[in-house]
Order: structure tokens, then C-alpha cells, then sequence
């Protein structure tokens, strides 16, 4: 009886209890306040805010090095299987799982859709769109879109709402083919960390700008800040084997200081769309990276680091700069410690360039996106799971998750009251797991401006009020003034302004662009080639394909502004 909803009756019938049902969805005692009938929303009988015989959700799942488990457990049976089941009545079934080395999730995610095997009831997938893209146009997965107005709670669909364009990628045919997996504005975003007490024994101050960078990057290499007799200190951890404007130990703002963003599309003076890497600003920052080069500021080996390879010279002790999220400072940089016990670092605003400039990438808030089989047999269950976390583990107002996910993982309490978190991970048997990381969208739910904007708040002297805001309170103290410090420079934020899914020319001849991208601004970097080389790369590249990628963009953007 539960599937007859789908009968043209029952559809009218549903979308007339759609808004009472979603207003219940969103409140703290959902399964109280259901409608006697509610059932007719649902694809199997639902009481209590579960289903009340156990359906099951299939997926696959990657595990990457920093997920942890205890107690015996696996992503496949663990306190978040366990909750989603107790809780919500879903049992989450695994159809295989891989080790997220060398890109096996991709990898084995291209072999199903290639070998044309019959994909699960969902995917979660965060990273290159181009497979996004192959998976829907497999014809496999159904309008998430519509499904989401149907069946996402109003503090889900106001958390998307924060910027409708993360829809753009997965749009075919007017159709929204995937739901966007939404991430934390400003979360990537980068801030300077210095160390505190090389800048102390030099008596130097932390620099405001490239010429005062320079002062400091100049007396971190040649005036023993390390104090071992030996010119063994490098001034700043970088590291460009994948990228200059990546994700940590980057150097998207060297670039920034000159009006360049590489590796990303930005909004030219004339208000088109033009390729970061290629535009004339790009320049006199490569001349710069390759002085710093010449002068040892930089790793020698720069080059062939990707980043967290670069960011063992500042964990090791031997660097002095490094520029990386907010979150640095909870991994990896707290190792510096562990290897130089009296060592301090802070975290710094980015300097100004020769004519005042700054700029630094931004944090896209949506890095990928589920998948919905068209044959999925109970599609509402997963936004009853989605819908539960985006009311009670995201929402500031929730108290449901007052301490953490999971007694015992990401808290635990003392006989005298006194809660243990991530900071006291030794008070907790096994150790402070971040049980959340478990969840079918790796994060359970974000809500994309809320985090930083808070902790900037607290780190601006507000009293924490909520629970939310009592969470976040009890972070790295270093950890809440670096966030703010993101917050303090959001106007500085050069965004990614291509959004859209990647042109028929750039799929054809992205790697090959990508390739010479690297091997000649490398070159200028390490003086093996003149910077005037870079005018001939800019000609190459456009003759080669970036002509055309670059009017399919515009073609594209001209389409949403």
C-alpha cells in the first residue's frame, strides 16, 4: 500500500502535505508532530520519525588515510551504521569499499561505468567533475532535483539556497541530474602561519607586505633562525608539483600580490571570463618565485612536492612561512611541536603586493555531488537521512548532538560531568574519533556560512549562547584566531568563476594543456627558461585548444549572468 502514493491521486494528495511535512521534518520533534497519514509520503510504513521495518540504502564508499576507526569497527559496520539504523531505520549496505590512494575511488567508480555494471543506490563523489559528468550522462541516475523540492527538510533546502549556483554543474536539459555535497565557505581559504619564535629570536615583526616578506624570508635563510651554527632554514614552504594555487603550501597569493590567480578562471577587466594561468599578470609573479628560487627561499625541490610533502620543512622545523587553510593548525602543523618542542608558530593575514594589492583563492561551497539511482527502490530514505542530520548535527539551534556524533568517538564524559573532546583525545578510551567522517556525504551536513562566521565571532569576543556555538568555542584556540583572520580578508577572495560542466574542448584537451601549463611555468621558476618564454606559452596554449575552451566558457557564462 505504501507505493500507491505514486498513483495520480495520491500525488495530489502528497504534494497538498508537502509543506505541513516539511516544516515537521525540520523540527526537533519531527516524529512527533508527522500528520496521522504521513505514511503516504513515504515509500515503506514510517512511525516515530523511522521507517518501522529497517530499508536499505546501497553505496560505495572511499576510505581515505585520515579516517579512523575503534572498537573493531569498519565503515561498513560502525556507531554511524548502528545510528542510522537504531535512529532512522535504515540499514546502509556497502557494495564495495576502497582505499583512497592513488585516486582508487575514481578509479573503480570509471571501471563500473565503463564495464557497464549496475550501479548502487547512491554516489557520493567528491572531485573531478569530468567523471560527475559520465556518471549522469550514463543514463543510470534520476532528477535529484526534483526530488530534492519534494523531499528535503526547509533547513536542508536553505542551506542550498546559499548560492542556487551549485546547481550548474549537474543541470542537463533543465533537469538537476545530482545534489550538490555542500562544504564550508571560507573553509580552504588560505592565512600565513610564521613561526612566532624565529621571528622573536630575530626581532623581526610579522610582515604586511612583499617588502617586509622579503626582510623576514631573507633573515630566515641567512641569520641561523634555528640557532644550530648551520644554513640549513628555508623562508617558505611550497610545494607545486599539482598546482600553484592549491590547497595547502600554496602559492596562489604570491600570485594574488600581483593580480593573478593561475590554475583557475577569473573575471577579466572587460567582465568575460579569462584562464588565471595564462593572463599577463601572471608575469612579474613568476619573476618573483623564480628570485625567491634563486635565493633559497624557496626548496630547491619545490617543484616536485605536492602538499604534504612541501609541509614537512615547517613541521620538521627547517621552514619558517607556510600559507594553508584554518584548519592547519589542527593537522598537520601540530607536529612542529612534537619535533621542536619550544617552537611556536601564529597565524598571520596575508601581505600586500608592490602596489598594494592582495588576493587569494576562495573556497568553492560545494565540492561534489550524490548520484540517485533512477531504480532506487527507496528514494525518500536518503533525504529522511540527510534531512535528520541537516535539522540536528548543522543546525544552531538543534541540541540533539549536544556533545558530538557519538559518545565514546568524538566525546566522551567523565564521572564528574567534565566532557573530553578532540583536545582531551587521550581521556578518551581509543582516542578522539571523528565518527562523522563515517557519514554518506563524508561530512554529514553543512550548512556553508555558518562555521567560520562563527568562529570568527568567538574569536572576536562573543560569548557562545547556543550549543553550536559552544562547540565551536572549544576548538584550537590558534585554530578560531586563524579563522577569523580568514573572515577579516574575505574581500581579498578571487573566486573560481567557472562553475559550469567541463566544455567539450576541455575534455579533449585539458590534460594536454595542463600539461604544458606546468612544464613551461616550472621552467621560468626554476630559471631553466626566460620569463619572456611565458608570452610564447600564452600564444601555444591558445592556438592548442585554450581559444576555444575559452569561448565555450564565455559561451557558458553568458548563460547565467
Amino acid at each position: 500500500m505504501f507505493k500507491t502514493w505514486q498513483k495520480p491521486l495520491r500525488i495530489l494528495m502528497a504534494a497538498t502535505m508537502l509543506s505541513g511535512v516539511l516544516a515537521a521534518c525540520s523540527n526537533e520533534s519531527t516524529s512527533e508532530n508527522k500528520p496521522s497519514d504521513s505514511n503516504e509520503f513515504y515509500s515503506a510504513p514510517f512511525e516515530n520519525g523511522k521507517y518501522v521495518e529497517p530499508v536499505t540504502i546501497s553505496t560505495v564508499f572511499p576510505i581515505t588515510s585520515s579516517l579512523k576507526f575503534k572498537n573493531g569497527e569498519n565503515i561498513e559496520n560502525n556507531v554511524h551504521t548502528k545510528w542510522a539504523h537504531d535512529t532512522l531505520g535504515i540499514d546502509i549496505k556497502y557494495l564495495w569499499t576502497v582505499s583512497e590512494q592513488n585516486n582508487a575511488y575514481q578509479t573503480k567508480l570509471r571501471l563500473m561505468l565503463t564495464s557497464g555494471q549496475k550501479m548502487p543506490d547512491i554516489i557520493s563523489f567528491r572531485g573531478d567533475s569530468t567523471l560527475i559528468s559520465d556518471l549522469i550522462e550514463s543514463g543510470q541516475f534520476t532528477d535529484a532535483g526534483e526530488l530534492f523540492d519534494k523531499y528535503a527538510s526547509d533547513v536542508y533546502k536553505k542551506a542550498m539556497a546559499e548560492d542556487p549556483n551549485v546547481w550548474n554543474p549537474y543541470i542537463r536539459d533543465g533537469k538537476r541530474m545530482a545534489i550538490p555535497i555542500l562544504e564550508n565557505a571560507y573553509n580552504n581559504d588560505p592565512v600565513m602561519y610564521i613561526r612566532e619564535d624565529w621571528l622573536k629570536k630575530l626581532n623581526l615583526k610579522a610582515p604586511t607586505t612583499l617588502a617586509k616578506l622579503e626582510a623576514v624570508m631573507d633573515a630566515f635563510v641567512n641569520q641561523d633562525p634555528d640557532g644550530n651554527g648551520k644554513k640549513d632554514t628555508i623562508a617558505l614552504s611550497v610545494g607545486f608539483k599539482n598546482d600553484l594555487n592549491t590547497w595547502m603550501s600554496e602559492s596562489g597569493w604570491i600570485f594574488g600580490m600581483f593580480g593573478a590567480m593561475p590554475n583557475q578562471w577569473n573575471k577579466a577587466a572587460d567582465g568575460s571570463l579569462a584562464y588565471g594561468s595564462i593572463q599577463p599578470e601572471m608575469k612579474p609573479a613568476l619573476t618573483k618565485m623564480k628570485e625567491w628560487m634563486e635565493k633559497g627561499y624557496i626548496d630547491k625541490e619545490a617543484g616536485l612536492y605536492d602538499e604534504p610533502k612541501a609541509t614537512q620543512a615547517f613541521t620538521a622545523g627547517k621552514s619558517g612561512i607556510i600559507v594553508g587553510p584554518y584548519w592547519m593548525t589542527g593537522w598537520p602543523l601540530p607536529d612542529l611541536q612534537k619535533n621542536v618542542p619550544d617552537a611556536e608558530y601564529k597565524a598571520y593575514p596575508l601581505p600586500a603586493g608592490p602596489d598594494g594589492k592582495m588576493g587569494r583563492h576562495g573556497t568553492p561551497i560545494s565540492t561534489g555531488a550524490v548520484l540517485i539511482n533512477k531504480d532506487m527502490e527507496h528514494k525518500d530514505a536518503f533525504f529522511v537521512y540527510q534531512n535528520y542530520l541537516f535539522d540536528h548535527w548543522a543546525n544552531p539551534d538543534s541540541t540533539t548532538f549536544v556533545h558530538g556524533f557519538a559518545k565514546g568517538y568524538d566525546y566522551d564524559i567523565a564521572p564528574d560531568g567534565t566532557v573530553y573532546k578532540e583536545l582531551q583525545s587521550d581521556k578518551i578510551p581509543g582516542g578522539w574519533i571523528d565518527a562523522i567522517r563515517y557519514t554518506l556525504t563524508f561530512d554529514g551536513a553543512i550548512i556553508p556560512n555558518l562555521m567560520m562566521n562563527t568562529l570568527a565571532e568567538l574569536a572576536g569576543g562573543k560569548e557562545p549562547t547556543t550549543q553550536y556555538e559552544k562547540n565551536l568555542a572549544d576548538r584550537i584556540p590558534e585554530q578560531i584566531k586563524a579563522a577569523k583572520i580568514v573572515i577579516d580578508q574575505k574581500d581579498i577572495i578571487m573566486p573560481e568563476m567557472f562553475t559550469g560542466v567541463p566544455t567539450k574542448t576541455q575534455v579533449s584537451r585539458g590534460d594536454m594543456l595542463s600539461k604544458l601549463e606546468k612544464e613551461v611555468l616550472n621552467k621560468i621558476i626554476y630559471g631553466q627558461a626566460p620569463v619572456d618564454d611565458f608570452d610564447a606559452f600564452v600564444q601555444q596554449y591558445m592556438s592548442s585548444g585554450g581559444k576555444q575552451i575559452t569561448e565555450e566558457v564565455n559561451a557558458w557564462y553568458d548563460t547565467i549572468k
